[in-house]
């Protein structure tokens, strides 16, 4: 059934993206120049290494990492099974009103709760709050329910399933129509759906979602930039945005660490396909007979494979600044998570506005989810509003600064080398910076070429 969900995906419809009809109008372009503005957002990113480095005090760095303050316990009974029935009703409101309920985009409760309120609101709640998908997940409440054969999950598979299935979906969600097509987006839940319940049958619940599925990683790995995270005796603690990112082994292997920069990347590739200079980059390729059902599985691949090919140069430029002898996967491992609040910082940028302008719409179909009404309410954003993503993305480029600062003191011995090891990662994370910055300056335009 997943299989026959992913062939109609790719054979109907004209493709938007994320965003579809639903926003309308979208980003605008800047009026002060566009290399002014990008140097400056770079020379933001550099300063701000520069200050870091100037606080060489282990002890402060330590403590200003190890601040928090216990909360209520997030395991009681009660607010775990409310969590788990809201879960499994927005799963079950997606299918129903996205068969039955009505077509046009921004009264279909189905488009908007998986677009509006799930992927951009409720994961803007896992960043900016804590993770509560582990809660909601209707899914892995599904699962618990279901007989296990606990297949052992072979070892070298580790994060690559997750690697894949996001490049897939961030794919399937460009090329296909989901975003208007509400009959087509339920199809691929049920398909989705029917996939991970399947795994979670074949190799066991806890296995398949903290290794395998895509969804759950997403979510736990932006938990992880939030300042109430769970402690190691399970209770709440609230700390300092991002500081839980310098924990050591928090990513554990080469395939967690392509998952932080493919994380990254899709976030990116969302927005760099709707901007103007990437429909003057491919029109004439389309039109030289390029298949543009090709063009943008290729265009995601090859910019995945950019971006881990930069980290992984600058990994192995580091280990050279900062003349260690620790092995490049080390300082490969404990430099991805800082990259987890980039990720979000952009995340941010790109969808408050989104969130914002349909939220009344959403309101309005969760109250009446079968009706169709003529106007649809939605947010009108101020002129000064695109000020704020962009603030957004220099702060999660400052807050992973930071970040790899202190992680850089709590694994070399001298300063020296801590802050040395720091000159490869800066200098990519200013040409992050710059591509992120540069995107969300572009003005937002329908999906070239389907």
């Amino acid at each position: 059934m997943a299989v026959g969900s992913l062939c109609w995906l790719l054979a109907v419809g004209t493709a938007s993206a994320h965003g579809g009809s639903l926003a309308a109008g979208g980003r605008e372009s800047l009026t002060i120049p566009t290399w002014l503005f990008l140097s400056t957002g770079g020379a933001a990113v550099g300063a701000s290494f520069l200050l870091a480095s100037f606080v060489t005090d282990r002890s402060f760095v330590e403590r200003v990492h190890a601040w928090g303050t216990p909360l209520v316990d997030g395991e009681a009974r009660i607010p775990r099974v409310l969590g788990r029935a809201i879960g499994v009703a927005g799963l079950a409101a997606v299918v129903v009103v996205g068969f039955f309920g009505p077509t046009t985009p921004r009264t279909n409760l189905a488009i908007l709760l998986v677009w509006v309120g799930w992927w951009a609101g409720l994961a803007m709640t896992t960043y900016l709050v804590g993770n509560s998908w582990r809660v909601l997940n209707p899914l892995s409440t599904i699962a618990l329910a279901l007989p296990s054969l606990d297949r052992t999950y072979p070892d070298r598979l580790g994060a690559w399933p997750s690697v894949v299935g996001l490049l897939a979906l961030v794919w399937l969600e460009v090329v296909s129509p989901l975003a208007d097509d509400a009959r087509l987006l339920a199809t691929a839940v049920v398909g989705y759906s029917v996939l991970t319940l399947a795994g979670s049958v074949v190799f066991g619940r806890e296995t398949w979602f903290s290794e395998a599925d895509p969804v759950d990683r997403v979510f736990r790995y932006y938990g992880r930039v939030a300042p109430v995270s769970r402690a190691e005796d399970g209770s709440l603690r609230l700390r300092l945005p991002g500081m839980t990112l310098s924990t050591p082994r928090l990513v554990d292997g080469a395939d967690e660490v392509a998952f932080v920069v493919a994380l990254l990347w899709v976030t990116t590739y969302d927005g760099l396909v709707t901007t103007p200079a990437w429909r003057a980059l491919t029109t004439p390729l389309v039109s030289a007979g390029l298949p543009p059902h090709l063009l943008y599985p290729f265009a995601l691949l090859a910019g995945f494979g950019l971006f881990l090919g930069v980290y992984r140069l600058a990994v192995r430029v580091s280990t050279r600044t900062a003349e260690t002898y620790l092995a490049p996967d080390e300082l490969a491992e404990r430099f991805a998570p800082p990259l987890l609040a980039i990720a979000a910082g952009y995340h941010f940028a790109h969808y408050l506005g989104y969130f914002l302008f349909l939220a009344p719409a959403l309101g309005t179909a969760t109250l009446a989810p079968f009706a169709d009404p003529a106007a649809v309410p939605v947010y009108q954003l101020p002129d000064w509003f695109g000020g704020v993503a962009l603030a957004a993305v220099i702060l999660g480029h400052l807050v992973a600064i930071w970040v790899a600062h202190a992680a850089a003191f709590d694994l070399f011995p001298s300063r020296l080398q801590a802050i040395r090891s720091q000159y490869p990662f800066v200098a990519v994370m200013v040409f992050y910076t710059m591509t992120s910055l540069w995107v969300v300056s572009r003005p937002e335009v329908p999906l070239p070429h389907l």
